[in-house]
């Protein structure tokens, strides 16, 4: 039976994940409203502008689901600004949404400004294969909580991590061919 994803479609790179869901043969749904999440497996939480993001989830009164949403233990896949928002992140005095799914505490555009974005390969752990990753304007986290493990670093900055159904990155997956990582957070869904 073929898996259902939500990508939460506010802002960012919405499509991009669409595209590369529906490669894998999944079946991939936008989501802007709160009946959206019912027949979800999973979400992701795209890149983008995490404050302009977190901002419309509260227009959109899309927080409280959320939150259930991870409550009901379901996977959720944060890339770069969506990390931002998966995090607990109280090292900087903010009132940008935080929804506090996975303990770690991040830097935002961590990596430097726009010029600054590149690619790489980088070792992912439960990957067997170096996994292509493009950092755009990327965030790195900080620190994570003793039950978060962290999944991958570049320039021993952690840019991947999981703590139970939450699974981050500071890149973007979906802008390459390499579907790994999304292989990976699929395989979380129970």
């Amino acid at each position: 039976m073929s898996k259902t994803i939500g990508v939460l479609d506010l802002q960012g790179a919405v499509t991009e994940h669409l595209i590369a869901l529906k490669n894998l043969g999944v079946n991939a749904v936008s989501v802007k409203n709160t009946k959206d999440f019912d027949a979800l497996d999973g979400l992701i939480i795209p890149g983008g502008e995490s404050t302009a993001i977190g901002r419309l989830i509260r227009e959109k009164e899309l927080e409280n689901r959320l939150r259930s949403f991870h409550k009901e233990k379901k996977a959720i896949f944060g890339t770069c600004a969506g990390l931002i928002l998966c995090s607990t992140d109280e090292s900087h005095t903010t009132d940008d949404l935080r929804l506090g799914f996975i303990d770690m505490e991040v830097e935002r555009n961590g990596f430097g400004r726009q010029v600054d974005s590149f690619e790489t390969s980088l070792r992912f752990s439960g990957i067997d294969q170096e996994v292509e990753a493009v950092f755009i304007r990327a965030p790195y986290i900080q620190s994570v909580g003793p039950n978060v493990k962290v999944l991958a670093s570049v320039n021993q900055k952690i840019v991947a991590a999981e703590q139970e159904n939450v699974l981050v990155t500071a890149y973007h997956p979906e802008l390459t061919e390499d579907y790994a990582v999304l292989n990976y957070f699929l395989n979380k869904i129970r």
